[in-house]
């Protein structure tokens, strides 16, 4: 075993989205030390979000680094591969791996990420079993859907990870059963509205879905592998293999141990994301942080927020200015369907739809009692996204009328079944351009979502989602009085 000693400049434990990002930066604005990072995997740092998606549709399933080999030597990053930090000491500011070398660090970045939350129930150990956290589980979820028609996947947890590889399966012509404990999809990160027609939409291509189902066990075959799932009602799924994908926990041991400030839900820090401890910063999805103008504070498992808290981090490490704080977004292809959210649903009291469900094109625009928007969620519908994603950040107030298109009696109808008489969006104005609704062909798979931590006050359910009252904001932060479209600094309507 090593015990050789480097004295580096910055040292990133985290080869993922976050960390690579991180060092990126480092470079970019001028930081001339040495940068270290440090990752378990015997890969390149590569993209995780097509785990679920394109890695298991695509020709190949090739993977796709988040930056080439030459990049390391280049932008002289030492990049350590396969092994794990063991022992993180703030007080000496020295990081142990575990084959003995010591790291002493001025600045020390933790985007350690999350790892599957794993069952403990009989039959979770079988082989055939698994979850979806890298790219080996990637490739091996990709044979048995590849298997084709008469292979039968049973998914635990209706997600975004489960929902996307249900789409992925029906593509490949599998059988693919979801099975929920919730009463519906989505349930702790999209409205009802939302859930509502993505259970339709999956349903109708095929996509058997299960809510409040109660897993009891995984039943092994003959030959020692999982063969079927039990319900705690007695129902019996077959299946060739099982995912389970019921969210995920933050790898925060490190930090816990070396006595950094954690949370329920993560390591905790503040806008500029350091931690309690001194020259140590988070970022990424091991964090609990907060997200202006939202109360309380959140985990965001998203590569938005990612980049954003990795340019927070470096602007603090470098004295430099912070960024300004970004509205949060994330999104998901699954089928031909485009769901992008920007927001969180906080605060929103009301929810107001612009578009026909029925037509697999529409938005829901959800609204605080100051008629600030707070969130918006999207399918196939961009122009939508962007003006709504302005509306946040800026904090303007808008009429809902002008959201909602005029519409005939009984007209919005989330259930897909049902036909929906509702007439056909006017197209939006965005930076003085009139184009019709549309939505976006362009860039790969992700899958992003958000999970709600802590707040400093009691939750409220509504319309589906978790609510939570803040007092009226005053001063510089306020939000804008009601906004005459006309002139609306961001996109307007009509």
């Amino acid at each position: 075993m090593s015990t050789e000693t480097s004295v580096v400049g910055a040292v990133i434990i985290g080869a993922g989205h976050a960390g690579i990002t991180a060092a990126a930066l480092l470079r970019q604005r001028g930081f001339d030390d040495p940068v270290t990072i440090v990752g378990d995997g015997e890969h390149l740092p590569y993209h995780r979000p097509p785990l679920s998606k394109s890695y298991l549709s695509g020709p190949d399933g090739a993977l796709d680094p988040l930056r080439p080999s030459e990049f390391y030597r280049s932008e002289r990053i030492n990049l350590i591969r396969g092994q794990q930090v063991s022992m993180i000491d703030p007080d000496r500011k020295v990081v142990r791996l575990d084959r003995g070398t010591t790291l002493e660090y001025s600045s020390l970045i933790l985007a350690t990420g999350a790892r599957p939350r794993t069952l403990t129930i009989a039959g979770s150990s079988l082989r055939g079993v698994t979850s979806l956290h890298n790219y080996e589980d990637s490739l091996a979820l990709r044979d048995l859907l590849g298997a084709g028609p008469g292979t039968k996947v049973a998914i635990v947890g209706a997600g975004y990870v489960g929902l996307e590889v249900a789409a992925a399966g029906i593509e490949h012509g599998v059988d693919i059963t979801v099975v929920e404990r919730a009463d519906r999809a989505l349930g702790r990160v999209a409205s009802l509205d939302l859930s509502t027609w993505l259970s339709g939409y999956h349903r109708d291509r095929g996509t058997r879905l299960l809510t409040s189902a109660d897993l009891l066990e995984f039943l092994p075959g003959e030959d020692g592998e999982v063969s079927a799932l039990c319900l705690a009602d007695g129902t019996v799924i077959d299946c060739d293999g099982a995912l389970v994908g019921v969210g995920v926990l933050p790898c925060d041991g490190l930090a816990r141990a070396a006595g950094i400030h954690c949370d329920s839900t993560g390591v905790v820090v503040d806008a500029d994301a350091r931690t309690s401890a001194p020259a140590v910063y988070a970022i990424g999805d091991v964090t609990s942080r907060p997200v202006p103008p939202y109360p309380g504070r959140f985990r965001l498992e998203s590569i938005p927020s990612a980049t954003e808290q990795a340019g927070r981090a470096v602007a603090a490490i470098l004295g430099l200015d912070a960024p300004k704080p970004e509205v949060p977004w994330f999104w998901s292809d699954q089928f031909d369907a485009k769901i992008k959210i920007a927001g969180l649903l906080v605060d929103a009291t009301a929810a107001v739809v612009r578009g026909n469900p029925a037509d697999d094109r529409f938005a829901v625009f959800h609204l605080a009692d100051d008629d600030t928007v707070r969130a918006v969620e999207t399918v196939n519908s961009a122009p939508e996204f962007m003006a709504g994603k302005r509306w946040i950040a800026e904090g303007v107030r808008i009429d809902r009328r002008r959201i909602e298109p005029p519409q005939k009696k009984g007209a919005v109808s989330l259930s897909r079944s049902e036909s929906s008489p509702c007439p056909p969006s006017p197209p939006l104005i965005i930076s003085g351009r009139r184009r019709a609704p549309t939505w976006e062909s362009r860039g790969k798979s992700r899958y992003h979502r958000h999970v709600s931590t802590s707040s400093p006050r009691s939750p409220k359910t509504t319309s589906g989602f978790t609510s939570t009252r803040t007092e009226q904001r005053t001063g510089p932060s306020a939000p804008r009085s009601p906004t005459d479209f006309s002139r609306c600094p961001c996109s307007r309507l009509f």
